[in-house]
């Protein structure tokens, strides 16, 4: 009778301690699992435009261009705005004033309404930045010149605009200034990041998780890129670039990772669209 008792009583304790494991097991799937959410949709489009970055984001009431490409490429983007019927821009955000980036800005700026214009905090003279400032003169903009980060909702997704962190980089390294926009949309984490080089790209190394990136400075070979692709672990990538800009070392780093990446140079124009929940990419070839 003692020995059926101890029976009776081992049996009870294994089937608790199955249930607690289950019940954790479960548990921790939930946390794992992240919960499908319902937001408006959110468009990217990169423009071919060469090594330069232009780009264009837009949900359901809100535009938002980052970068203008060279000079004349401020077309295509009316061009693109023309035929989605946007007749406003929230936000203009000018990464830094190289002029494959503010090039076609003044273009922009002088043939569509533009809200708000965000530039970093320092100087440059070229042909490009004196058109650019004529052309926020004469459209009475004064821009946000950014020395701290700022953050704005737009529809379904959250924007921060990250500011740098210097006030000088050395000289010839005014690349390091590059504005980064991170925009969180549903689940899907998207980063921008301008030309940001090795000094700049040390600043955001916490900057946390994306699932899409826009790899930095045109995919030239950068040292400490590696250990930037493994602080925000993107799935996929788009490198703005040509096909001598493209440097071997980049793309190593990217493929080793499985990190699925698109070029303009050999993609040419690239969609990519955002539903909270997924990413899906087309290109134009």
């Amino acid at each position: 009778m003692k020995r059926l008792t101890a029976l009776i009583t081992l049996f009870f304790m294994m089937f608790s301690l199955t249930s607690c494991t289950e019940e954790d097991e479960v548990i921790i799937i939930d946390e794992i699992q992240q919960e499908t959410v319902n937001v408006t949709e959110l468009d990217l489009t990169v423009f071919d435009v060469g090594k330069a970055d232009s780009m264009v984001l837009t949900s359901e009431n809100s535009t938002v261009i980052i970068d203008c490409g060279e000079k004349g490429d401020g077309k295509e983007i009316l061009e693109y705005l023309e035929e989605k019927n946007i007749t406003s821009v929230d936000y203009l955000i000018i990464t830094h004033y190289d002029k494959d980036h503010v090039g076609g800005a003044a273009k922009v700026i002088n043939n569509i309404e533009v809200k708000n214009v965000l530039a970093p905090d320092y100087e440059e003279s070229s042909d490009e930045t004196e058109k650019y400032q004529k052309a926020l003169n004469e459209s009475g903009i004064t821009p946000q010149i950014l020395t701290s980060d700022i953050s704005f909702t737009l529809d379904d997704a959250e924007y921060t605009v990250y500011a740098p962190k210097q006030t000088d980089y050395g000289e010839n390294n005014d690349n390091d200034f590059s504005l980064v926009t991170k925009i969180t949309h549903g689940n899907n984490v998207l980063l921008f990041t301008g030309d940001s080089m090795e000094a700049r790209l040390e600043e955001i190394m916490d900057i946390g998780n994306c699932d899409f990136l826009k790899v930095p400075y045109h995919g030239r070979k950068l040292d400490n890129l590696s250990e930037f692709l493994n602080a925000v672990t993107p799935e996929t990538a788009v490198v703005c670039t040509s096909e001598s800009e493209f440097a071997n070392s980049t793309k190593k780093e990217l493929e080793k990772r499985n990190i699925e990446y698109y070029t303009t140079f050999q993609n040419g124009q690239i969609s990519v669209i955002s539903d909270g929940n997924t990413i899906d990419i087309s290109t134009e070839k």
